[in-house]
């Protein structure tokens, strides 16, 4: 076979379920991957896979130069006994039933298991996956296959397997057929992605026209989008489509949709006199520090040894108390339960009571989330790697101004408390913040806050951030950023301000979602020259300040505010577009389905 060709090993007399075989077969995120009977292996296992060959005959015996057939058989035996040899029910082999000798697929797998390439091995529940031994068991293997409904089984699968009340109760019942319809008429995830954003799109449109009818058609669209979303996932898992430009495309089109949402209730709002874009920009603001909170502490527990808390385990043993998943997982405020929340307030109240509600949802989720967050890392004794800081140091976006104090300060801040990071950039970012909402239009006192935060954010970063709270710094430097940028355009009264700080806070949030991502992927933050020449967050906080102090009184502010907005927006997307598409191209690895807490 060509040395680029995913191959594989199936057994002749294999019993079972095709999705069995689908799922061992198919499945594009693992470079190797097994059940009972068969294997298959991507490119970059084909060596491993080489070298386990060499070492086998046709029969799945070991094959030792010089040893008889005794030496053989003794040899098949151990690899049999292996502790990961695949066996029993937990992996498909049908109970009650010894495997065939001689599998050849289960002895190379094991092989691959003990050089270290260990294959994935799909969970089949009552799946059928086996080779059986002699007619007996093979009419019992094909027994126990015509006793499972295989299409109901992968539809259930198709679903995911940790997700909000809202969505588990509400739409994917449903969804997964859609999901199911789809894919019979070849359709794929990335096709319906997209149509979730149109409809979202026009969800916004209609919000934007200002009148009921047009609200009530937003709120039922926008339902309507979340159904394609989570129709998407489900097709990804239904046809194992997964890819990494998909999750990408799902990621960012899940902001894109909710966003462009909240500019059309507010466009919408405007029509009927009231001005509700402050409270638009502050929706998007607090959602998007929410998720950069929840990023930055995932990462920087990733891969942390003796990552165990009181806390911890208080919320393990609620997760066995059925009712208490449901509640925890809707006080959150989910993407389910948010976006219908913001439908339905849309369809019957005003934009401004949909933004109130939302803004007091958001927070009170934020600081539950938070608030069990601190107490786990306070709590915990854990040792975070080098990997887990180079991550939260790529999150906090500091550009060369930080970098330069950073460079300056690092012996000094060698000699600070373990809490001094994140207080530091707690202080500094309230102090700009604060600065910001409370100094009169067009006051030179919001250029020296920004000067003194450009000081202080780099002080913050100077030393890896492992400390137990450390993973705090990038979600106030996301606050203090934005929150900034709202003040500022809040306070002017300039015509046109706020929506233009809209537009702007909106291309910085991509960038940071983008950088997100990224590190997700396995693939590294976006390039320093990308980050340098966006400025960072110290960098454009400065520039702002130094815009509103300037231009204040008159609608230069708004114009700078938007060439700002676009001159960003092209720059990362452009970078963004060209990474991705360019990493799809290039046979990049697909990205593991998420089964953690819903956006």
């Amino acid at each position: 076979m060509p040395a680029a060709d995913r191959v594989a090993l199936v057994d002749a007399r294999f019993v079972g379920h095709r999705h069995a075989l689908r799922l061992a077969l198919t499945d594009p995120r693992f470079d190797s991957a097994a059940v009972p009977g068969a294997l298959t292996v991507k490119p970059a296992a084909r060596p491993a896979l080489a070298q386990a060959l060499a070492g086998l005959t046709a029969d799945g015996t070991t094959a030792v130069p010089g040893a008889g057939a005794a030496g053989r058989n003794r040899q098949a035996t151990a690899l049999a006994a292996a502790p990961d040899a695949p066996s029993g029910t937990a992996h498909g082999t049908l109970a009650g039933t010894a495997p065939a000798a001689g599998v050849l697929p289960d002895a190379a797998a094991t092989l691959l298991d003990a050089q270290g390439a260990r294959p994935h091995r799909p969970e089949l529940g009552v799946l059928v996956a086996t080779v059986p031994a002699d007619a007996d068991a093979r009419a019992a293997a094909e027994a126990a296959v015509s006793a499972v409904d295989e299409e109901a089984v992968r539809l259930r699968s198709a679903v995911k397997s940790r997700d909000g009340f809202f969505t588990t109760y509400c739409i994917s019942p449903y969804s997964r057929y859609v999901a199911r319809w789809c894919a019979r008429r070849g359709l794929t995830p990335n096709q319906v992605t997209t149509a979730s954003l149109v409809v979202a799109l026009i969800a916004a449109g209609c919000a934007a026209t200002g009148t009921r009818g047009g609200f009530v058609a937003a709120g039922v669209l926008l339902l309507a989008s979340f159904v394609l979303d989570c129709t998407d996932g489900q097709l990804a898992r239904y046809s194992l489509q997964y890819s990494t430009l998909g999750a990408w495309l799902d990621a960012t089109f899940d902001r894109a949709k909710e966003y462009a949402f909240y500019a059309g209730l507010a466009m919408g709002a405007a029509r009927d006199g009231d001005d509700v874009w402050a409270l638009a920009l502050g929706a998007m603001v607090l959602q998007t520090c929410r998720h950069v909170v929840d990023f930055a502490f995932n990462e920087a527990n990733h891969d942390a040894t003796g990552n165990t808390s009181p806390t911890a385990a208080l919320s393990d043993r609620l997760d066995g108390v059925g009712w208490t998943v449901w509640v925890r997982r809707m006080i959150v405020l989910p993407i389910g339960e948010r976006w219908a929340l913001i439908a339905v307030l849309t369809a019957v109240t005003t934009p401004r009571i949909t933004f109130v509600v939302l803004l007091i949802g958001c927070a009170l989720a934020a600081c539950y989330t938070t608030a069990g967050r601190v107490l786990r890392s306070l709590t915990r004794r854990a040792n975070r790697t080098e990997r887990a800081a180079q991550a939260l140091a790529d999150l906090a976006d500091s550009g060369p101004l930080a970098e330069a104090v950073a460079r300056v300060t690092r012996p000094f801040a060698a000699r600070l408390p373990a809490f001094a990071p994140p207080l530091v950039a707690l202080a500094s970012g309230g102090l700009i913040a604060a600065t910001a909402a409370l100094a009169p239009a067009g006051s030179w006192w919001v250029v020296a806050a920004a000067a003194v935060y450009v000081v202080t954010s780099g002080l913050a970063v100077a030393r890896p951030l492992t400390g137990p709270l450390d993973w705090l710094v990038p979600p106030f430097f996301r606050a203090a950023e934005y929150g900034t940028l709202l003040a500022l355009a809040a306070v002017c009264q300039v015509n046109e301000a706020l929506p233009a700080a809209f537009g702007l806070v909106a291309a910085v949030a991509y960038h940071h979602y983008d950088t997100v991502y990224r590190i997700r992927g396995g693939t590294g933050a976006p390039p320093r020259a990308l980050v340098r020449a966006a400025g960072g967050h110290e960098g454009r906080a400065l520039l702002v300040a130094v815009l509103a102090a300037a231009l204040a009184h008159h609608t230069g502010f708004t114009v700078a505010l938007t060439v700002l907005a676009v001159a960003l927006a092209l720059l990362v997307l452009t970078e963004s577009i060209r990474f991705w598409v360019s990493a799809h191209l290039g046979g990049a690895p697909a990205v593991h389905d998420e089964t953690g807490e819903p956006a």
